[in-house]
């Protein structure tokens, strides 16, 4: 059955028809790089550069599968090192990565079920691995994984965390969705954010963007998400904290090499065009501030909160 990936377990078990997001908080941590890997790129520069280069290479394999496929496949190499495959970024061959690389896309189109074929992902890029190679590998990741391919991303918990806003303006809720989509994909990339759940990066990335674009109902919007019992209000301050640092960090540079790209345009493939008009202001206008808690809001600019006040009809 095929995966999606805001809706991970629904209708896979015949005795569980629907799956709801609270019923994902309880394992959603089993979805997770263990912490000792975690722990591993905190202090190696060289496994840290093996895994940029790593998710450099399932942006490439992954390029005509679509972004969600490749955030798939980066799922699945962080926990498949974190578990039993250590020893990978050890390795001084650079084709073991490589072939890592290519199974975690393969089995990510698999999960999706994306057409795809493997002379297609490898293309002109000098070692080609042929069919049985890259199977065996998939069934090292399939066992190092637990066969728990259905992964809990924090795409499954963005619907439910919106619901908690109560808010009516479909442009709006399409605004808020695909800015905090394109959030959550920048977090994949930094090592910063393996350490917290996906239910928090979710409310971090809805937080920011709820910030950016309509700061004039963010009390509101910190409010909701704050009474979710599900939530660690510390863990979320210190993502919400350092997603707004890469945010601001990669909105000032230029994308430099295909993953940027790859992910850069998948707010683009996702969003509406009252969305794609609500960012564009946002990013020329907002000056935005790290906060320490939830009673320093940031800096808005005098246009946008024009904007925000015709969009949203009243306060929360």
């Amino acid at each position: 059955m095929e995966l999606d990936l805001e809706n991970p377990l629904s209708n896979f078990h015949h005795f569980c028809p629907a799956t709801t997001a609270p019923s994902l908080f309880p394992v959603e941590s089993d979805h997770m790089a263990a912490q000792n890997y975690i722990d591993s790129l905190g202090t190696g520069d060289l496994h840290v550069s093996l895994r940029r280069e790593a998710i450099s290479s399932i942006s490439q394999f992954s390029c005509k599968l679509g972004p969600f496929s490749s955030y798939l496949a980066i799922n699945y190499l962080d926990r498949f090192l974190s578990s039993r495959g250590m020893l990978v970024l050890q390795q001084s061959k650079t084709w073991v990565l490589r072939l890592v690389s290519i199974s975690c896309v393969s089995l990510a189109a698999k999960m999706t079920k994306t057409e795809f074929s493997l002379t297609d992902f490898q293309g002109d890029r000098g070692l080609i691995f042929d069919a049985q190679t890259v199977e065996r590998m998939e069934y090292l990741i399939l066992g190092a994984l637990k066969w728990r391919m259905r992964s809990i991303t924090p795409f499954a918990f963005v619907s439910f965390f919106i619901s908690l806003f109560k808010l009516k303006e479909a442009p709006v809720i399409q605004a808020i969705k695909a800015r905090a989509v394109e959030l959550i994909f920048k977090a994949q990339i930094d090592t910063n954010f393996l350490e917290f759940k996906p239910s928090i990066i979710a409310a971090s990335a809805l937080l920011s963007a709820c910030h950016e674009l309509f700061p004039l109902q963010f009390p509101s919007f910190r409010r909701a998400i704050s009474s979710c019992s599900c939530v660690n209000k510390e863990n979320m301050i210190k993502c919400y904290n350092s997603m707004q640092e890469i945010d601001m960090v990669s909105s000032s540079n230029t994308p430099a090499n295909a993953l940027d790209r790859h992910v850069s345009s998948s707010g683009s493939e996702i969003s509406t065009a009252g969305a794609t008009t609500v960012t564009s202001v946002t990013q020329r206008d907002i000056k935005r501030r790290k906060v320490n808690d939830y009673g320093t809001i940031i800096k808005w600019s005098t246009s946008l909160r024009s904007k925000s006040e015709v969009l949203i009809h009243g306060p929360l």
